[in-house]
């Protein structure tokens, strides 16, 4: 079992990181996504941060 971290200021950002490792891995199988936000004050400033976990395993190849 494996798992990949994500952070990003931006919903749609962590959106787009998600979706491009998705596409680029080659045979790995999804168990679960867990998402957090969270949000700092700085000074009169939010930040929010954006998390996401992909946990995942390499998916056995199939032979013919």
């Amino acid at each position: 079992m494996k798992v990949k971290l994500f952070d990003e200021a931006h919903e749609k950002d962590l959106e787009v990181a998600i979706n491009d490792f998705l596409e680029e891995e080659d045979n790995i199988d999804v168990i679960d996504i867990k998402f957090d936000v969270s949000c700092a004050m700085f000074g009169e400033e939010q930040i929010f941060c954006f998390s996401a976990m992909v946990i995942y395993t390499k998916a056995k190849k199939k032979s013919c």
